[in-house]
C-alpha cells in the first residue's frame, strides 16, 4: 500500500518538456537510421534491364581467372629509361608520398637524400629501405635501369646526376674480313725422323 504521508514532488513544465522532448528523441534517431539503411540498400540495386549493365555482367562472367604471360628466357633484354621505370613501377608511391615515400619533383622530400650522394641513393633502390622493398618491388628491373631512375627522379627535384648510357652495341665485323673462328685451322707438324 501506498504511504499516505508521501509527499510527491511537483514536476515544472520545463521538467515536462525536457521529459517528453528525451523521450521522442530515441524513438526519432532510430526512425532517422532506419530511413538512412533503407536508402543505402536501394541506391545498391541496378537496374538487371540496361543494356550496359548487362554488358558489364556478361563482360565480367566471361573474364578470365588468370592470365599467361610467356616470356621468351633468350630474347634480348631491352632497357627501359629511367621515366618508363619510374611511370611502370615507382609512380604509385613516389607521385603520393606513401609511406614516407619522397614525391616526385618535391625539392624538399629530395634534398637531404640528394646530399646523401648519388651512389647511397642507387643503393638505397637496389636493396630497399624502410618500407620500400628491394628494387621497388619488381625484381626484374635491372641495376642500370635502377641507376636512370634513380637520376631521373633525383634531378626532377633540382639534383644534377647523370644517369648511366646503354651499353654500345658490338661492332660489327668489316666486310671482307672472316670471324676469328671461321678461320682454318694450321695443319700441325709432321714429327720429324
Amino acid at each position: 500500500m501506498a504511504d499516505p504521508h508521501a509527499k510527491m514532488t511537483k514536476a515544472t513544465p520545463q521538467e515536462v518538456m525536457v521529459s517528453v522532448v528525451l523521450g521522442l528523441a530515441a524513438p526519432l534517431i532510430a526512425i532517422v537510421l532506419i530511413l538512412f539503411l533503407v536508402d543505402s540498400i536501394q541506391s545498391e540495386q541496378i537496374d538487371v534491364d540496361s543494356p550496359e549493365i548487362a554488358e558489364k555482367t556478361v563482360l565480367r562472367n566471361i573474364a578470365p581467372v588468370a592470365r599467361l604471360d610467356a616470356r621468351d628466357a633468350n630474347a634480348p633484354r631491352v632497357e627501359r629509361t629511367g621515366e618508363e621505370v619510374y611511370k611502370a613501377v615507382c609512380f604509385s608511391c613516389h607521385d603520393a608520398g606513401a609511406l614516407g615515400a619522397p614525391k616526385m619533383n618535391s625539392k624538399g622530400d629530395w634534398g637531404s637524400r640528394i646530399a646523401q650522394g648519388y651512389n647511397k641513393l642507387i643503393d638505397h633502390a637496389l636493396n630497399g629501405i624502410r618500407q620500400m622493398p628491394p628494387r621497388g618491388g619488381d625484381p626484374d628491373i635491372s641495376d642500370i635501369e635502377i641507376a636512370r631512375t634513380v637520376a631521373y627522379m633525383a634531378n626532377s627535384a633540382g639534383a644534377g646526376f647523370k644517369a648511366p648510357e646503354p651499353p654500345a652495341p658490338p661492332a660489327a665485323p668489316a666486310k671482307g674480313a672472316e670471324p676469328a673462328a671461321a678461320a682454318p685451322a694450321a695443319p700441325a707438324a709432321a714429327p720429324a725422323k
